[in-house]
């Protein structure tokens, strides 16, 4: 196959992982923090790969990366709350993102009615249970179906674009 051009970069038979992360990264993306509440106390993990999938039945898919310690504990639970951080929410973001560490120390937390935890001030969340999982290459498509959810219009949330956070507001459109 030869390669055609697309901005700067080649589309060919092989992709390197760099080009890849670099061009969809024009794409900007939600970030949200998963989490569940098992028999050893809270566990979570930070995912900008979250989406809907169904209304009927209601679904939500995000992919975990196959490396992941925290979504096999989070899978045997079989329950979790999907957490859309807001626009002041960096601060979890990162530190849901590191490993070894203990993601809840200092974060209060409620209940969802699963039990899952809910982070404070979030943009929405997403009370869900396990409903299946795909191979997804280095990573595994999860789908939830959604028990329970909510959302604080007021809170903006938190994007991903271009390898840094970015935020947004709703476009006025009052004067058209």
């Amino acid at each position: 196959m030869t390669g055609n051009s697309v901005g700067t970069v080649s589309v060919s038979d092989t992709v390197a992982p760099q080009a890849l992360r670099e061009v969809l990264g024009h794409f900007a993306s939600g970030i949200v923090v998963i989490t569940a509440n098992g028999p050893d106390g809270p566990v979570g993990f930070t995912c900008q790969s979250f989406a809907s999938l169904s209304l009927d039945p209601p679904l939500i898919t995000f992919s975990p990366a196959r490396t992941s310690t925290t979504w096999p504990r989070i899978r045997e639970i079989g329950t979790f709350c999907i957490n859309v951080l807001a626009e002041d929410h960096e601060h979890h973001s990162a530190g849901f993102a590191r490993s070894g560490e203990d993601k809840f120390a200092d974060v209060h937390w409620t209940q969802t009615p699963s039990g899952a935890p809910r982070l404070p001030g979030v943009s929405a969340w997403i009370d869900c249970e396990l409903w299946q999982e795909y191979d997804g290459g280095d990573h595994t498509i999860v789908v939830g179906r959604v028990q329970s959810l909510g959302a604080d219009p007021d809170r903006l949330p938190l994007l991903f674009y271009r390898g840094d956070y970015a935020v947004t507001a709703p476009v006025d459109r009052s004067f058209q």
